[in-house]
């Protein structure tokens, strides 16, 4: 018999984002209440696929993340009570009024701002698996829970990103990365506006995820129905997009921005753009620790594609790659 599968899935609300995907100058503007119609759509399907699947929303904002809605939690509304309608399935319309009622809550709470600070994907990322920790390892307290294998939720997490990859981030969400797996969790993307993220195909590869960038935005709900719908489990025998190309790219410890080519310490494992010769950051020798900086490539791209002057090799060759200076004996 098929697992139940939970779906955790993460809204990226930033409001200047969306307000640049709904200019008519688009090839396919898209609006955030046409997305908001499709995502519902999408959420209630994936609710009647079976009665024991779980749903958690979680939405990144600017400065904050928050969970929206949860199908093992009740949360406080602003209305006493939903309107259900006697032609309606009561769990669609719990979750369209509560998914609706928190969003346009929380964006009309950020009110006026002269500058957006950057969404924070990362915190809701890091609750999406603190969630997911929770339901699949339950207290061996509860007297109504068992742990049974098999009828624990299969776990997945959705990220719908709109918002460009913020290097600074780059240490935690490869973190989260490495929680996800331990925890087996599959991460999907669907990168909806704005260029592609590098960080966000990392962990879709890293998770066995798909990470899907919008072509055509008018066919959201085709694009959620045939890629995202289907729990891992069942994807084995399904073909499902994957990557064509991945972007390995790092973010360099030294002026946070993304590399294709740097130097490695063997120390930190810390990637920064240039070589440095005294490792200031950890506490040796420097007589029997001199130039620790091992040159690797970190991604084969085209060398302009790298962020800034200082962080760009002259050449991709390796023939014409800077020799590193021979270490010191140790005295």
């Amino acid at each position: 018999m098929e697992k139940a599968s939970h779906l955790s899935v993460i809204l990226d609300l930033s409001p200047a984002q969306w307000h640049l995907s709904a200019q008519a100058t688009n090839p396919c503007p898209l609006s955030i209440e046409t997305f908001l119609s499709h995502l519902l759509a999408f959420l209630n399907a994936h609710i009647a696929s079976k009665h024991e699947n779980t749903l958690a929303v979680f939405g990144a904002l600017p400065g904050k993340s928050v969970l929206l809605y949860s199908s093992t939690e009740t949360l406080a509304l602003a209305d006493d009570a939903l309107l259900l309608d006697a032609n309606s399935y009561p769990p669609f319309t719990t979750v369209d009024t509560t998914v609706l009622q928190r969003i346009t809550r929380e964006l009309e709470a950020l009110g006026d701002m002269e500058e957006e600070p950057p969404c924070a994907l990362v915190g809701a990322l890091t609750k999406a698996l603190c969630y997911i920790n929770r339901i699949t390892h339950p207290s061996t307290s509860a007297t109504n829970v068992a742990e049974d294998p098999t009828i624990l939720p299969d776990p997945r997490i959705l990220i719908l990103s709109v918002s460009p990859d913020l290097s600074s981030s780059y240490i935690p969400i490869m973190n989260s990365i490495f929680s996800a797996q331990k925890l087996k969790v599959t991460i999907d993307v669907c990168k909806i506006y704005g260029p592609d993220t590098v960080f966000l195909q990392q962990a879709a590869h890293l998770t066995n995820g798909s990470y899907i960038y919008l072509e055509r935005r008018d066919a959201l709900l085709q694009y959620f129905i045939m890629s995202f719908l289907p729990p891992p489990s069942i994807r084995k025998v399904l073909v499902i997009p994957t990557q064509d190309k991945i972007d390995f790219r790092a973010a360099c410890f030294c002026h946070k921005n993304i590399v294709d080519i740097g130097f490695v310490c063997s120390v930190c494992l810390s990637s920064r753009c240039t070589q440095l010769v005294k490792h200031g950051d950890t506490d040796v020798n420097e007589q029997s620790f001199v130039n620790p900086f091992l040159f690797v490539r970190l991604n084969q791209v085209p060398v302009e594609n790298a962020s800034t002057p200082e962080c760009r090799s002259a050449d991709t060759s390796l023939g014409e790659l800077p020799k590193l200076s021979t270490p010191r004996e140790s005295q």
